[in-house]
């Protein structure tokens, strides 16, 4: 009897020891992707100002008031969400990589920023590999920020408001959507 006793034990103690470890490790997890949110970087709303010389699109494919699914994942809790159009803006919007001001490690492709928000941004849009200061705040470190152009598309951007589909946050202003990663709902 004290055999089975001393074997209960030990299987108890075990599964407890492997219950903590695991536990542990999903609440580090947890932490680590709550402070990328936190301070990682991506402020999800906005003020709602736009850079200066930002022109309104004159025939926007969805026009400010609408709402439109978006069809991106930029940031969780996008893809599938309803936006509502609060900004139609005709530009030249890039991707970019970028090491922030701030430390850490290279943002690869980060989409979008618009032509307006590079520091004396020529008038002719830049191309892939082209360096610029980036002089948007859209993610902790940016602004200021030396960049490589990733990619360019002459399209119709979007200022949007929405409710993540992960949690229900609801984002004002968020900065930007292209044309393409909308469609009608």
């Amino acid at each position: 009897m004290k055999f089975k006793q001393k074997i209960f034990h030990s299987l108890t103690l075990t599964l407890v020891f492997l219950l903590a470890a695991c536990s542990t490790g999903a609440q580090e997890e947890q932490h680590t992707a709550m402070n990328h949110e936190e301070n990682g970087h991506m402020n999800h709303s906005s003020s709602g100002e736009v850079p200066k010389g930002l022109k309104e699109a004159e025939t926007p494919a969805f026009k400010v008031g609408s709402k439109a699914i978006m069809n991106t994942d930029h940031m969780e809790g996008m893809n599938g969400a309803e936006a509502t159009i609060v900004g139609a803006f005709d530009t030249t919007v890039y991707a970019i990589s970028y090491t922030p001001t701030t430390g850490g490690e290279q943002v690869e492709n980060h989409k979008w920023i618009v032509h307006e928000e590079i520091k004396g941004a020529k008038e002719e849009p830049y191309e892939p590999g082209d360096k610029v200061a980036v002089e948007a705040d859209h993610m902790e470190g940016m602004e200021g920020a030396e960049a490589t152009i990733d990619s360019a598309e002459q399209t119709t951007v979007y200022m949007v408001d929405y409710s993540a589909s992960t949690d229900g946050e609801l984002v004002k202003n968020h900065k930007w959507v292209t044309e393409s990663e909308l469609s009608a709902r």
